[in-house]
C-alpha cells in the first residue's frame, strides 16, 4: 500500500488547540494572539516573563553538503523533537518560514515530511501569519523614499550608479532580475536601472531573525545602507527617514509563530533569511523564547554545516548569547554516492539507476564530504551527531558504512526512520543527542570581532571549505578597504558561494583541496550586521523550472487545496 502524500498525512493528524501547547510550554494565555485554533503569534513579552525558567539544552541541525534535492533537515529536526518525548523530554522546535517562491517552484514547502511535519501544513507554506508580506512591504517602502529622494532633488546626493537597495518580491521570477524604473513622463521618476530579489534575500528578513527585540529592530533597520555619495560615504535608511515606519510595519512580524506537529510537539516558525548570501537561521526572538520551554530546544541552520552551520555559530550565536550544547549533522546514502563524484543528480528528474545499487564502496568515497562536514562541527567545540535519513531503497551495508565513517571521526551515529515512522523512527537519533549534549564542550567562535575583514574571509575560507587561499578581485578589494575605512571592520563575514560543493564551484564534490576560492565583490548589510562576500555567480532571484509547482496546486470541489507538497 503506498504511503499517503504528506498534505493528506497532514490533514489526519489529531492537532491540540494552540493554546493547550503554549501551556505546555510555560506560556499563559495573555502571551497569544490567536490566527485560528491551530496557530498564534507569541507575544515578546514572552522573553522577559520566561527568563528565569531553566534552560533548555540547545541543539542544531545541519547537513553535509545537499545535492539538489536536499537531505531532510526539516524532517528530522522535527522527528527528533516528537522522538524526544518518547524518552521522556520535552523538546521545543524552532525552524524558519518557507518562501513561498520555492514552494510554487521546484522544492516544495519546507514543513518536513511523511510523519514528521509541522501543521498545519497548508498555513505553514502559503502565508502563514503574513510576515513574509510585512517584509516585502517595509522594504519596499524603503525603495520607494529612495527613488522618492532622487525625483525629489537629491539632497543627500545619492550616486545613481552606487545605489544597492533593490526591491523583493516572495514569487520566483527571473524576468525580474533586471528592469529599468522611471520611465515615462517626469512626474514617474528618474530613469535608473535596478532589480527584484527575492524577499527571503531581503536584509529585512535578516534583520527580522537576527533582531533581539522591537528597539534593537528598530535600530537595525535604521542602519541599511542603501547606496552611497558620490564621495562614497554611505546613505541610511535613518538618513532617509524611512526606519520608522518600516518598523511600523513590521511591528507584529517580528512576534514568533507558534505551530505544532504531527504529535503535538511545539514548533516555534519565524523569519526565513537565504542560507547563501544571509545566515540561513531562524529568529534570535524564537530561540530566547523556546530557550526556557523544555529540556531541549531543536533548531536547523540551512544548507550544509559549513554554510547555515558556521553561520549560526558564528553570527546566531555571538548576536543571541545563546551557547549550543550539540549538533546533529544530517546524511543520505544518496547524497555520499553523489560525493563520490560518479553520479549527477537533478531536481526534478529521476535518479541515475546506478545510484539505487548496493554500494558501500561508494559511500565510503563520498565520506569525505561527511568527515569535513563533522569536523567543521568539531572546531567550533561542539559534539555532533550523524543523523542517517534512511531512504526505503537503502542497504544496511550503506547504513554500516555511514556509521563506520563516523566512528573514524569519533562521533555517535543513528539511522532515522522518522518520515515513515514518525517520533518513533528517531528514537536512537534522541538518545544520542542527550548524550552528547550532556557532554561538556568548548564553544567558541572561529575569529574574533577585532580581526580584519579579510583575516575573517580566510580563515572560513581555509578552515571550514578547505581552500587553499583566497583571491580578491580589484573590485572587492576596493569594497573592502573602504568597509575597513568606515568603519565595517568589526562586523561578521558570510561567504556566499554554492551550497552545493564545499567549494565555490558546485561541480566539485566530496571535500577538495588546493583549490583557491575567489572573491568577486563585497557588499555590506549593516543593519543586520554582517559583510558577505559574492565567490560565484550567485542569483537573488530564483527563476520557475519547465514544469513548476505551481501547476499543479490547486483546489478541489470542496475548496480544498490539492497538489502542495
Amino acid at each position: 500500500m503506498a504511503m499517503p502524500s504528506d498534505l493528506e498525512i497532514a490533514r489526519q493528524a489529531h492537532l491540540r488547540p494552540i493554546a493547550e501547547i503554549a501551556k505546555d510550554m510555560g506560556i499563559e494565555p495573555s502571551l497569544l494572539e490567536h490566527y485560528g485554533e491551530n496557530v498564534a503569534k507569541i507575544k515578546l513579552d514572552a522573553i522577559a516573563e520566561l527568563a528565569d525558567r531553566p534552560k533548555a539544552k540547545y541543539v542544531v541541525v545541519s547537513a553535509i553538503t545537499p545535492t539538489p534535492l536536499g537531505e531532510g533537515k526539516t524532517t528530522t529536526v522535527v522527528g527528533l523533537g516528537q522522538a524526544m518525548k518518547h524518552i521522556g523530554k520535552r523538546a521545543t522546535i524552532s525552524i524558519r518560514q518557507p518562501s513561498m517562491g520555492p514552494t510554487f517552484g521546484i522544492k516544495g514547502g519546507a514543513a518536513g515530511g511523511g510523519y514528521s511535519q509541522a501543521v498545519p501544513m497548508e498555513s505553514f507554506n502559503l502565508h502563514l501569519t503574513g510576515d513574509m508580506h510585512a517584509v516585502t512591504a517595509a522594504h519596499n517602502m524603503l525603495s520607494a523614499m529612495v527613488d522618492n529622494h532622487l525625483q525629489k532633488g537629491n539632497e543627500l546626493k545619492i550616486d545613481l550608479h552606487n545605489i544597492t537597495w533593490r526591491r523583493v518580491l516572495d514569487v520566483n521570477d527571473r524576468a525580474l532580475r533586471n528592469i529599468v524604473i522611471g520611465l515615462g513622463s517626469k512626474q514617474d521618476g528618474v530613469p535608473r536601472q535596478t532589480g527584484f530579489d527575492i524577499t527571503a534575500a531581503s536584509e529585512v528578513m535578516a534583520i527580522l531573525a537576527l533582531s533581539k527585540s522591537l528597539h534593537d529592530m528598530r535600530a537595525r533597520l535604521g542602519r541599511i545602507v542603501v547606496g552611497y555619495t558620490d564621495d562614497g560615504e554611505p546613505v541610511t535608511s535613518e538618513d532617509l527617514k524611512g526606519a520608522g515606519a518600516m518598523t511600523v510595519i513590521m511591528r507584529e512580524a517580528i512576534k514568533p509563530n507558534l505551530l505544532q506537529t504531527i504529535e503535538n510537539t511545539p514548533v516555534i516558525v519565524h523569519a526565513g533569511p537565504f542560507g547563501n548570501i544571509a545566515h540561513g537561521n531562524s529568529s534570535i526572538v524564537g530561540d530566547l523564547i523556546g530557550i526556557h520551554t523544555g529540556d531541549f530546544l531543536l533548531t536547523e541552520a540551512g544548507f550544509g554545516a559549513d554554510m547555515g552551520g558556521e553561520r549560526f555559530f558564528d553570527i546566531k550565536c555571538r548576536t543571541s548569547g545563546l551557547r549550543p550544547d550539540a549538533a546533529v549533522v544530517v546524511v543520505t546514502v544518496r547524497a555520499l554516492k553523489v560525493h563520490s563524484g560518479r553520479h549527477r543528480v537533478a531536481a526534478g528528474r529521476p535518479l541515475p539507476p546506478a545510484m539505487l545499487e548496493e554500494n558501500p564502496d561508494e559511500v565510503h568515497l563520498g565520506g569525505a564530504n561527511l568527515r569535513k562536514q563533522i569536523e567543521n562541527i568539531q572546531i567550533f567545540g561542539v559534539s555532533p551527531v550523524v543523523a542517517i535519513n534512511a531512504f526505503p531503497g537503502d542497504f544496511p551495508s550503506e547504513h554500516e558504512a555511514i556509521r563506520e565513517i563516523a566512528a573514524s571521526m569519533g562521533v555517535r551515529a543513528a539511522v532515522c526512520t522518522n518520515f515513515a515512522e514518525g517520533g518513533k523512527g528517531a528514537i536512537e537519533l534522541a538518545r544520542a543527542v542527550v548524550e552528547a549534549a550532556e557532554e561538556p564542550n568548548d564553544f567558541h567562535f572561529l575569529y574574533p570581532n577585532e580581526a580584519s575583514l579579510r583575516d575573517k574571509i580566510e580563515t572560513v575560507a581555509t578552515r571550514v571549505y578547505g581552500a587553499a587561499g583566497v583571491d580578491y578581485l580589484p573590485a572587492a578589494n576596493r569594497q573592502i578597504d573602504a568597509y575597513e575605512k568606515i568603519g565595517y571592520g568589526n562586523l561578521p563575514v558570510i561567504i556566499a558561494k554554492t551550497h552545493l560543493s564545499l567549494s565555490s564551484d558546485s561541480a566539485l564534490k566530496g571535500a577538495p583541496v588546493g583549490w583557491r576560492m575567489p572573491v568577486r565583490e563585497a557588499r555590506a548589510s549593516v543593519g543586520a550586521g554582517f559583510v558577505y562576500l559574492i565567490c560565484g555567480d550567485m542569483s537573488t532571484m530564483p527563476g520557475l523550472s519547465s514544469h513548476p509547482a505551481a501547476e499543479i496546486i490547486d483546489i478541489d470541489e470542496n475548496g480544498e487545496i490539492v497538489g502542495l507538497s
